[in-house]
């Protein structure tokens, strides 16, 4: 069976593996180097046990997706609880200029990108990464919606609304032409540096180096100005996901390779809406409808996908394995959400 539960420092090596090979920007937010992910770790077991501040060191949890029968570790998926993690959150936010002239009798709106951190403090889903042969299966799904989960159970530790980065266009030689086209020229770095350095340092360096002023977006190239709000296309599984739980694209675009940035409501989202409470009984069958069913509070936390029949009562049967694994008994107290 897969399980979604917290990472632990056991989970070090397999994380680094997945990281590494999922490109740039596929991971995002998931560190490559050992220290620094060692470090997130560390954060995110604190912020499970509930010793993080929101004022000096927000909340930031890293799940992985664990095949039960082998103990593999097969991907990840994080929350900040806060975007910006007590720092500015920096995106680019798309508007539009009116230049006229009524001597000539020309007018013309000309699209501008203005630096922004207007989403710095809202909950940030962050560090999706899976193995490739996993995409296309329910364990996709299963790592993304556990978290949605998690916040159901936890709702008071986030904000009334949530955010999502979409990488951007990549070409298949590694380029970026958004970043290619405006970046780089700022940062003398490639675009695989700057990367690295947004998920292992603090963001200052990006509000030093970008330019304070607007981007008019005329002035980059055609293949940049075509990338602007566009998915990467590893990543579209990702993002029908997400739009399919309620998340849209706003104004909003990643200051790095200019992919969407997804807003919604999170007391909105499919799986908070349509999940329930139940008390957990057993089934000696695997009988009923396949469902996400999460249990246990902070570092206890659990999410599995299992069978599931409920009773006229109300009440959830599911296989006995699927208790095991939820570290539940019967008369316990379990979320489900339909798939």
């Amino acid at each position: 069976m897969w399980l979604v539960r917290p990472a632990t420092p056991a989970d070090l090596e397999p994380i680094l593996e997945i990281a590494g090979t999922q490109g740039a920007r596929l991971s995002s937010t998931l560190p490559k180097q050992q220290e620094a992910l060692a470090n997130k770790i560390r954060h995110s077991q604190d912020s499970f046990a509930g010793k993080t501040s929101d004022e000096e060191e927000p909340p930031r949890f890293l799940f992985v997706l664990e095949n039960t029968e082998t103990g593999e570790i097969l991907g990840t998926a994080g929350i900040d609880a806060r975007a910006g993690n007590g720092q500015p959150f920096y995106n680019y936010r798309r508007d539009a200029l009116i230049h006229a002239s009524h001597e000539l009798g020309v007018s013309r709106r000309v699209e501008v990108l203005y630096p922004s951190h207007g989403l710095t403090d809202q909950s940030l889903l962050c560090s999706f990464a899976i193995k490739p042969e996993l995409r296309t299966t329910d364990a996709f799904e299963l790592l993304s919606r556990a978290r949605l989960l998690f916040i159901a159970e936890h709702r008071e530790w986030f904000s009334n609304r949530m955010v999502v980065e979409i990488q951007g266009v990549q070409e298949d030689d590694g380029s970026v032409p958004f970043w290619d086209s405006l970046g780089r020229h700022f940062f003398n770095m490639d675009f695989q540096t700057a990367d690295q350095y947004s998920g292992t340092l603090s963001k200052t360096f990006i509000a030093e180096l970008m330019p304070p002023n607007p981007i008019y977006v005329t002035l980059l190239s055609t293949k940049a100005q075509d990338a602007m709000g566009q998915a990467h296309k590893l990543t579209v599984p990702n993002l029908e996901l997400l739009q399919r739980e309620g998340f849209q694209a706003g104004c909003y675009l990643d200051i790095f390779d200019a992919g969407p940035v997804l807003e919604a409501r999170t007391d909105s989202l499919r799986t908070l809406v349509t999940s329930d409470r139940k008390e957990l009984h057993a089934s000696h069958e695997d009988a009923g409808e396949n469902c996400l069913i999460a249990a246990g509070e902070g570092a206890d936390f659990r999410c599995a996908l299992t069978p599931v029949a409920v009773t006229l009562e109300g009440k959830v049967q599911v296989p006995v394995r699927t208790w095991q694994l939820l570290n539940k008994s019967a008369g316990d107290t379990v979320r489900i959400a339909p798939l």
